[in-house]
């Protein structure tokens, strides 16, 4: 997979891809990330990519042409492009699978007060990982990509994700324990030692229904 993040604020990614699974991922060529500065397709002598918005309002907007040309020249034939934004599609973990199964995604970033209204027509989908606004789309596009990356195949043990919260059975995760059995008087459950794997899958199911019961009962609607 080919993951092209579009913005103008390129250091905040400077070691986010450095670390831990997506490090290893790029490295075993599972996926190729790049950071792409659109001031640098900007025609302004300035490189300037905002201006004011027509009909009067605070802060300044993205201006479409840069992120047009940026988009043009990297997009091809296999290419999804996401907006994030905040009134964007909910981000869903089956959405993450979904994604996980493209072969390029490219990435806007919005900043400022927002982006020209016609840049949406570029975006194949438009996506927001919450209902809360942050100054730029750079930290929601680390989520997405930190989300996806690990979905490819080959990047973790596939039994790793399958078991994760939010995945198709829509369940929270159950609790795990490790060494040591007790500590400061709290015990690893009875069950979990047993050795009796039909009674621990059992109790994992159990518990993954009852904590989505008392923390998430959205989940079971």
């Amino acid at each position: 997979m080919k993951i092209d993040i579009l913005t103008i604020f390129p250091h905040m990614f400077d070691n986010i891809f450095k670390e831990s699974i997506i490090k290893r991922a790029i490295e075993n060529k599972r996926v190729e990330i790049r950071i792409v500065d659109f001031r640098e397709y900007s025609k302004d002598p300035h490189k300037k990519v905002d201006d004011t918005p027509y009909g009067g309002g605070a802060g300044m907007v993205l201006t479409p042409d840069p992120i047009f040309s940026c988009v043009e020249n990297l997009k091809n034939e296999d290419t999804k492009v996401i907006l994030l934004t905040p009134d964007g599609e909910q981000y869903k973990q089956k959405k993450a699978y979904e994604l996980s199964k493209e072969k390029h995604l490219i990435i806007i970033c919005g900043h400022y007060e927002g982006f020209d209204e016609r840049i949406r027509t570029l975006a194949d989908l438009e996506i927001s990982i919450g209902d809360y606004v942050l100054t730029g789309g750079e930290i929601p596009a680390m989520v997405l990509v930190d989300s996806v990356v690990r979905l490819i195949p080959g990047v973790i043990n596939e039994k790793s994700h399958l078991e994760d919260s939010f995945n198709e059975n829509y369940l929270l995760d159950y609790p795990t324990y490790t060494k040591p059995r007790v500590y400061r008087g709290m015990e690893v459950p009875e069950v979990l030692v047993s050795g009796n794997h039909e009674k621990i899958n059992a109790w994992r199911q159990e518990q993954s229904l009852k904590k989505t019961k008392e923390r998430r009962p959205d989940l079971l609607k």
